[in-house]
């Protein structure tokens, strides 16, 4: 029951944060926190990381659906299995950040993003994207370090 609960808390703070962007940020384009390091910036993302597959909405679409069908039988297994605590929050990240963003892309037919790193001249990204990036290096922790087979 708590794997199913963190990832309505994680879906639902995504599209507080996108919901929030789109209401606020539209209206200013880009609002700094930390002038040309840190700010807030409104962006409609047709595509994936990065902006690859842009405008290829039904094959991200696929991808995703195929993807979360296969984290959801590995969080299965691994619950079922008891797996190490680590790989499981790994799995819930992921998805949690991969339902997140499949909502925008299935509403809007476009991934909200407003996170913008300018010191780095970062992709501008959102908490959706952060679930993932994170759940997929403490995957990457999980299998490498922690003999975690998938």
């Amino acid at each position: 029951m708590i794997y199913y609960f963190s990832i309505i808390i994680m879906v639902f703070l995504d599209q507080i944060a996108k919901h929030f962007a789109q209401v606020k940020l539209l209206k200013v384009s880009t609002l700094p926190l930390i002038k040309d390091v840190l700010h807030l910036t409104y962006v409609e993302n047709t595509g994936a990381a990065f902006s690859i597959f842009k405008d290829k909405q039904v094959f991200l679409i696929g991808i995703t659906i195929m993807v979360g069908v296969f984290i959801v039988l590995l969080l299965l297994k691994a619950i079922k299995t008891n797996e190490i605590l680590v790989y499981r929050i790994s799995l819930l990240l992921i998805l949690g950040g991969a339902i997140g963003n499949i909502i925008d892309r299935v509403r809007l037919h476009y991934v909200i993003d407003f996170i913008d790193f300018r010191i780095i001249n970062f992709a501008i990204f959102n908490i959706a994207d952060i679930f993932v990036v994170v759940g997929t290096l403490l995957l990457s922790y999980s299998v490498l370090f922690k003999n975690v087979n998938i």
